[in-house]
């Protein structure tokens, strides 16, 4: 009989996501599509499969209302699943967050509890997590990634007993390298141990700021450096390595390779999701996803890895591969979309190219949005013949000429 479980995603607030910018402008970053649904939908998907888990908070600091239509959808989709979101109304830390919320959390006393970063996307191998969180008495199982020796040092990264998978050093974005198994992100907690280990590091960090007050200036408590960094030392973690796919989205041009990872997923998980090719319908180079009230012409070429929006009206001839294209946008005719994000409401004229790097979906790199691909925020029109290459474009603008490696403001 499995134990009972919640489970917590950290969603941050408006402070946060600024890298996703200009993605994030008008749409957070929890909520931004990757794969035809909203980032932080595919986490609770994951959720949902996991047996006996019927409870999942997403904790952070945005607004109330920006939530409540997510919230409406999901719990219709999921009807096994109660999501609720808890509002910190300043920010208190990845483990203040959950700390301060610990009797809702604990309430009808769960053994335990997942805990999931919002910006990864991953396979979420929540039943494998907690299998292998079955065969040791520590108190947290997180999952290990393994990265280029080259990316290892933007991580937190483990050094693990290799027979027990016990951590036995882990480091939060050493200066030297250690390894090149790294924090995905995703853990599985003992509910009451964990909790207390938060409180202790409450109590090392007051005292800490007591004694060097110059040293320790904000009140934020750290899920990873405050909390399980300690943990660590007292040889209470285990890691579970997965060899299933993992991004961090960091930068907006991390959103591509996430949509084409979990476009590809679908094919096991979600196939519903996923445009297949009709003898009437546009060719499709599979993944490909197009929302029910997109139009997209006989003659356009889609695919592979794009995931069209509500709205959007593809013309004749249109060819768009390896791009997200959001609500309400239009691509004329002979137009050519490639390695670019289009946000809500632009409008791309006849022959125009938008154009951005070839993507490396496998990589973990949360590589610079700059001089890789194209962005069109919202509302940009870009005219008739114009080649847009490797640009990133503020909302609002009318392009009327070539531009090519530019920051359009």
């Amino acid at each position: 009989m499995s134990v009972s479980s919640k489970a917590v995603v950290l969603i941050g607030g408006p402070s946060k996501g600024t890298r996703m910018r200009p993605l994030t402008l008008d749409t957070p970053k929890p909520l931004f599509p990757i794969a035809g649904r909203p980032l932080m939908w595919h986490h609770i998907r994951a959720l949902s499969m996991v047996a006996g888990l019927t409870e999942v908070f997403l904790i952070g600091f945005y607004e109330d209302a920006v939530f409540a239509p997510f919230l409406k959808d999901v719990s219709r989709e999921f009807k096994n699943l109660s999501v609720k979101y808890m509002r910190e109304y300043q920010a208190l830390g990845t483990a203040g967050g959950l700390y301060h919320f610990r009797d809702t959390i604990l309430r009808g006393n769960p053994g335990q509890i997942f805990v999931l970063h919002v910006d990864i996307c991953c396979s979420f191998p929540l039943k494998e997590l907690r299998d292998f969180h079955g065969t040791h008495r520590g108190l947290v199982s997180m999952l290990g990634v393994r990265v280029p020796t080259e990316t290892a040092l933007k991580y937190g990264c483990i050094v693990p007993d290799p027979r027990t998978k016990q951590v036995l050093h882990y480091v939060e974005k050493p200066e030297g390298f250690i390894s090149d198994l790294i924090n995905g992100g995703v853990y599985l907690l003992e509910a009451q141990g964990f909790f207390e280990a938060i409180r202790v590091a409450m109590v090392r960090k007051s005292q800490q700021q007591a004694e060097d007050p110059y040293m320790y200036q904000d009140d934020l408590l750290r899920l990873e450096q405050d909390v399980i960094v300690p943990l660590c030392d007292t040889k209470k973690v285990f890691v579970y390595e997965t060899p299933d796919f993992w991004r961090q989205i960091k930068s907006a041009g991390s959103a591509l390779p996430a949509t084409a990872l979990y476009l590809n997923q679908y094919h096991t998980t979600n196939p519903e999701m996923l445009a297949k090719p009709t003898p009437s319908g546009p060719e499709i180079v599979e993944p490909v996803h197009i929302d029910a009230t997109a139009q997209v012409d006989p003659s356009a070429k889609i695919g592979p890895s794009v995931s069209i929006g509500p709205g959007v009206v593809i013309g004749a001839g249109v060819r768009v591969k390896e791009s997200i294209i959001l609500d309400n946008v239009t691509v004329e005719k002979n137009a050519i979309v490639s390695n670019s994000i289009i946000a809500a409401d632009c409008r791309i004229g006849p022959w125009a190219r938008i154009e951005g790097e070839p993507l490396k979906p496998t990589s973990v790199e949360d590589s610079s949005t700059k001089e890789t691909i194209t962005i069109l925020a919202n509302n940009v029109n870009v005219a008739r013949d114009v080649l847009v290459r490797c640009c990133i474009v503020l909302p609002q603008k009318t392009l009327t000429s070539n531009c090519h490696n530019e920051v359009l403001l």
